[in-house]
């Protein structure tokens, strides 16, 4: 007969049981856990504290920026550097955020964005303004002028240029079209000239156009006009262009009826005449002769200058403006009134002219950009763009291309 093992059959009371270790377990679980609880609850309480600590310096570090640049600014918030490109559109959820305690969540819709916050001093009320800041690429007008729209906003910023776009105005219906409509001559050279073979227009002005489109991020369409019809076109209703360029002298009277940019492109009266009879030509009073055949376009300043200023002179009026200093060449005229900004291109071009007194013109002035009234907000736009083009040298290289003696601007 088997005798039962001792050990198995009575266990040693001093020899804890494994339910006791299970036990034990389950206490060490239940404590960790606790731990483990209550010390994410102090991180995610540490982050929250922290989080709202970086909030304020901000806000700090932008009210201060504010403090310093009342006129307005678009500031970076990441790097506190302010962009100096781009076109600035504000959130309409933090539409009217002021004072610094306001700032804050101008802030934090910022960081959860783009990261940009707009800011300026109403001197009315004399409250500082912030805005949570959407900055689109300066080719993206469309699609900045929509989200104005979609955030109930009056206008976009462009940085650049320090040009404000209203959402509804000229510049936006032109952005909705996808087409700026330039009106031009073509008959100008080195202005604005169609050939006809390829039927492009090219020159000085054609470019400056070329330009404006592509800072509106927009296509370009040139409509032929003329210089006796020039006045009535641009104001015809409905309008045939949006603006006039080429080859256009700003003048008071243009100023009465119609708007005129800034200039872009100095002139001035002088003449062509053949090259072998320069030396006859050297003053006003040797053109007002009955002798002398002067021949010029019709409707525009140069038949004006002829009329006022040449009464002995023998007038002859020629329809085609391009076609004239050929005829001088030709002897059919003795001297074409003409700019200072188109005679060097026919010197250049044809050995038979002169230009005896380029250097002497009989007046001073500047050519602008045309267009009709009511249109403020592209009159804006043109004028600062030609105040880039002047300060980033655009202009002195289209001179130096087309052959032209460069001039500091009048309007800089």
């Amino acid at each position: 007969m088997n005798r039962p093992d001792p050990d198995k059959a009575f266990p040693n009371p001093n020899i804890p049981s494994l339910c006791y270790f299970k036990n034990v377990v389950r206490i060490l679980y239940v404590i960790l856990a606790l731990c483990c609880q209550a010390t994410l609850s102090a991180c995610s309480n540490s982050y929250i504290v922290s989080k709202e600590n970086s909030v304020s310096a901000i806000a700090d570090k932008v009210w201060a920026f504010g403090q310093n640049h009342p006129d307005g600014f678009t500031l970076d918030i990441r790097t506190m550097t302010e962009p100096t490109e781009g076109i600035a559109v504000s959130y309409t959820a933090t539409q009217g955020s002021h004072s610094r305690n306001q700032l804050v969540k101008v802030v934090n819709h910022a960081l959860k964005h783009e990261g940009y916050v707009g800011g300026w001093y109403n001197n009315s009320d004399g409250q500082y303004y912030f805005d949570s800041t959407c900055l689109f690429s300066e080719d993206s007008l469309a699609p900045a002028i929509k989200f104005g729209r979609e955030n109930e906003q009056r206008s976009v910023f462009i940085l650049s240029t320090s040009t404000d776009i209203p959402i509804i105005g000229k510049v936006s219906k032109i952005v909705e079209r996808d087409t700026l409509l330039v009106g031009t001559t073509g008959d100008y050279r080195p202005l604005s000239f169609f050939e006809p073979k390829t039927g492009d227009y090219w020159g000085f002005g054609i470019e400056v156009a070329q330009e404006m489109a592509k800072k509106l991020g927009v296509k370009i369409a040139f409509v032929k006009t003329s210089w006796p019809t020039l006045t009535a076109d641009v104001l015809a209703e409905p309008q045939m262009f949006d603006l006039a360029i080429g080859g256009i002298t700003i003048t008071d009277a243009r100023k009465e009826t119609m708007l005129m940019s800034n200039g872009y492109l100095a002139n001035g009266k002088t003449i062509l005449c053949r090259a072998s009879e320069a030396e006859r030509y050297q003053s006003l009073a040797d053109l007002d002769k009955p002798e002398v055949r002067v021949m010029v376009n019709p409707g525009g300043l140069n038949e004006m200058f002829a009329n006022e200023n040449l009464t002995h002179a023998t007038i002859i009026i020629h329809q085609k403006n391009e076609e004239i200093p050929t005829l001088i060449a030709e002897g059919k005229a003795d001297v074409m009134i003409t700019e200072v900004t188109e005679a060097p291109y026919y010197v250049q071009t044809d050995t038979r002219l002169a230009a005896p007194l380029l250097n002497e013109p009989f007046n001073h002035g500047e050519i602008g950009v045309l267009m009709k009234k009511g249109q403020d907000d592209l009159m804006l736009m043109v004028n600062n763009f030609i105040k880039q083009m002047k300060s980033d040298g655009t202009l002195r290289r289209l001179h130096e291309k087309y052959g032209l003696s460069y001039e500091e601007p009048i309007n800089k």
